[in-house]
């Protein structure tokens, strides 16, 4: 039997023993139920009650606003026989939980303010605000590490390229996580940020030979557990050295880490010693799905290594496939046990038995004052103005100001719902500065198109703004034109005639798709305190003071002219 005294549940004898008797008094519908955490797509009554009907073991909900955040989980705890687990994806601020949370920034945002109180400011703003809800569980940090500039799901959402800072950042979140009793999750095991493509939609590989991995990755993961992360999300990924050495006979298909035994019994639990709770990632995204018929993957993720199941395609389905899988030996006894008895004891690392012993799960109403608070703000202001980075101004156009640049062509490359939100703050901060802003529109090519008197007749200076979030389900996070053989205003064709500036606030590596454009700024993060922020940074109100945490040029020399 594991011991739960030891790191990272830490448990006392009063906890283990209730750890042991709820284990004792369940039911099997019961402990199958426990191994889901399903999304929720409504927060009225009868559907939440839907869900408990299956014992689940955790709840997750995408934001929403603060108060019915918290009313909803306040519910389900109330309706639930065993304290749930509450998670939520914390990685850049409380705006993960709570839609009026505060947005404090990406990690690689951090990362490039050059210091690691920020990585824990990230952490405390995230999770206290978060346990306002009733949140008690963060998918956070990200410990993934932006080796390939191609791969168009980690970038941002990492602490860089470089793993000792990663470890000593995602170490600090965690020390902010500890202070708010909450969990975190250390993902994406064993490691994103190598391969090109993306896990929601095909088994990615982690293709760095062991002694690669152990120096890298292998490190970050070492070091964390060895800080008492309570739990880790397996991956999609899958990872042939480490899977080979365990097994030489898993064969050519990639195997993702979510259903490898090699990975999560022989890397993950063996070698690096980790005793917590391994919850997959969504089981809906492709790496998972097509790896393995359903019926068989679902069983077989909890046999294989993992506790706890994320997501559904169908509750109902996953529920019968998991208890089908049990009946069938494809499922063990011993696991089932073992499963419940980490997700058990991660609840009371939590204290939540203690808590719902005092009617405490979710805080008061008044709790929600946090959301956003002074402090907080304050720190957001602090980050975008220590983080926002120059990369490059070979045409030393910075500053910029209305008198010599009064004519201001702007335009927004990306197609994101906070388009309009991020072009309409910045043109109304060059306004404030009494630019001329002409916000660029698709040219109807039937009527022509400027050539270079025209449009130096008209512009004094280009503006562009980089909003290509991080989103899944996209196999690249590259510049994408409107243009017809070259013609329109939105391709950078006219970099030589009037001076042009790229600002991007979100993806660090779009030099790549516009070298020809000489001033560069990454600002990591696209909230209302980094935007104001550029623009008087660009303006020369404030200095560039943000250092890189990854290589913009992309190893390329010319990238830098």
């Amino acid at each position: 039997m594991m011991d739960l005294k030891q790191a990272p549940f830490h448990l006392c004898d009063a906890d283990i023993v209730w750890v042991e008797k709820t284990l004792e008094q369940m039911t099997l519908e019961e402990k199958i139920g426990q191994l889901f955490c399903p999304i929720g797509y409504s927060t009225e009554p009868e559907y939440l009650n839907m869900l408990l009907d299956f014992h689940i073991g955790g709840l997750f909900f995408r934001d929403g606003a603060g108060r019915e955040m918290r009313d909803t989980f306040a519910y389900a705890q109330e309706h639930s026989k065993i304290p749930l687990l509450i998670p939520s994806n914390l990685e850049a601020g409380g705006d993960g939980a709570a839609t009026d949370g505060t947005p404090y920034g990406k990690q690689m945002a951090c990362a490039a303010a050059g210091d690691k109180k920020y990585a824990y400011r990230l952490g405390k703003i995230a999770c206290t605000e978060a346990a306002a809800l009733g949140i008690n569980w963060a998918f956070a940090p990200v410990i993934d590490i932006d080796m390939n500039y191609h791969n168009p799901i980690t970038n941002i959402r990492t602490y860089g390229d470089d793993p000792d800072i990663v470890c000593e950042f995602a170490g600090e979140y965690i020390r902010a996580a500890r202070e708010s009793n909450m969990a975190v999750s250390i993902k994406h095991f064993p490691g994103d940020g190598v391969d090109e493509r993306d896990q929601h939609l095909l088994t990615s590989v982690n293709s760095l030979s062991i002694t690669q991995w152990d120096e890298s990755f292998g490190k970050v993961y070492q070091r964390l557990i060895n800080e008492s992360a309570l739990t880790v999300m397996a991956g999609h990924i899958a990872m042939p050295a480490y899977q080979e050495f365990f097994n030489s006979t898993t064969g050519k298909k990639p195997v993702p880490a979510s259903l490898s035994k090699e990975l999560l019994n022989g890397l993950l639990r063996g070698k690096l010693g980790f005793n917590g709770l391994i919850i997959t990632d969504a089981t809906p995204m492709v790496g998972f799905t097509a790896a393995m018929a359903r019926h068989l993957s679902v069983p077989t993720a909890i046999e294989n290594g993992c506790d706890m199941f994320l997501f559904n395609k169908d509750l109902a389905e996953d529920y019968q496939f998991m208890m089908e899988g049990y009946q069938k030996g494809i499922l063990s006894e011993k696991r089932l046990l073992e499963a419940n008895r980490r997700i058990l004891a991660l609840k009371a690392a939590l204290h939540l038995h203690e808590k719902t012993a005092a009617h405490a799960l979710v805080p008061k109403e008044d709790t929600l004052t946090v959301l956003k608070c002074s402090q907080h703000i304050k720190w957001t202001q602090e980050l975008a103005d220590q983080a926002i980075t120059l990369v490059k101004d070979t045409q030393n156009l910075l500053p910029v100001n209305a008198q010599k640049y009064p004519r201001i062509l702007l335009e927004i490359l990306g197609d994101f719902p906070s388009n309009d939100r991020v072009l309409n703050q910045v043109k109304e901060e060059l306004e404030k500065r009494a630019f001329q802003v002409s916000i660029y529109q698709k040219e109807n090519f039937e009527m022509g198109v400027d050539n270079v008197k025209n449009f130096k007749e008209k512009y004094d200076l280009v503006i562009y703004i980089g909003n290509v979030e991080n989103a899944s389900n996209m196999t690249t996070s590259r510049l994408n034109w409107y243009t017809f053989w070259g013609q329109g205003n939105n391709v950078p064709w006219f970099v030589d005639e009037v001076p042009t500036l790229f600002i991007s606030v979100a993806n660090p590596y779009h030099l790549l798709d516009v070298p020809m454009i000489k001033t560069y700024i990454n600002c990591y993060s696209n909230n209302e305190y980094f935007l104001k922020a550029v623009i008087g940074k660009i303006t020369g109100e404030s200095l560039f003071k943000g250092k890189s945490p990854i290589d913009p040029f992309c190893g390329r020399e010319e990238l830098s002219c």
